[in-house]
């Protein structure tokens, strides 16, 4: 699975400490870790957590990324950015029993998570927690089991309500402020990963032609 990590700008000082709390769970596991950043304050290309949906929204529509991890200082944020975006499923996730609740009865394609609300000592452990909880074994399979049935049944019911209530991404991406997508994308590695990833054509030229500007 590929696993890409967002942070926006006011949380850009721990990209570090998430990065490789994400790699240590998620890499032995035989997934692979794309870091779009941002990575430090003082990056050029300012990510906000509006911009992290926006990012969400291009990487799991275009199949770049599998799987997204993202927040801002409560969550909150990032997640409705996310999940205002289509074929994005995003769950706010603070512990350990959020990741296998959210994995097992939601089975999301994206998580927000608090990187300033809680976030305190042996915060590197919680997420190490969490990423284990997300990723380690078949996400899915309800919880709890009796009920798999009916939480897939629901699934299914969300994500066809989500295609009514959505514009596909490339509308969304052409109808978008186009200053605000040109700065959503101009981060140092957006090009080198997105592109080697992308398996959508109509996306990565429109983002191609948006990047040529």
């Amino acid at each position: 699975m590929k696993i890409a990590l967002i942070n926006e700008n006011s949380q850009a000082a721990k990209n570090e400490t998430i990065f490789n709390a994400l790699k240590t769970v998620a890499e032995p596991l035989g997934h692979t870790v794309f870091n779009y950043g941002m990575y430090g304050a003082e990056d050029k290309a300012s990510l906000t957590y509006v911009m992290n949906g926006l990012l969400a929204g291009i990487l799991l529509n275009s199949k770049a990324a599998d799987f997204v991890v993202t927040g801002c200082g409560t969550g909150m944020g990032a997640m409705l950015a996310c999940n205002s975006f289509p074929g994005v499923f995003c769950g706010l996730i603070i512990d350990p029993t959020d990741a296998f609740l959210f994995g097992q009865i939601n089975d999301g394609n994206a998580i927000s998570m608090p990187y300033a609300k809680g976030f305190g000592w042996a915060a590197e452990l919680n997420l190490q927690d969490v990423y284990r909880k997300l990723f380690e074994g078949e996400r899915g399979l309800g919880y709890p089991k009796e009920r798999a049935a009916i939480m897939a049944k629901n699934r299914g019911i969300l994500k066809d309500v989500k295609a009514i209530t959505n514009k596909d991404m490339l509308t969304v991406l052409k109808e978008i402020d186009q200053d605000l997508l040109k700065a959503a994308i101009a981060g140092e590695k957006f090009q080198e990963y997105f592109f080697k990833n992308s398996q959508d054509d109509g996306i990565s030229a429109y983002l191609n032609g948006v990047l040529a500007r």
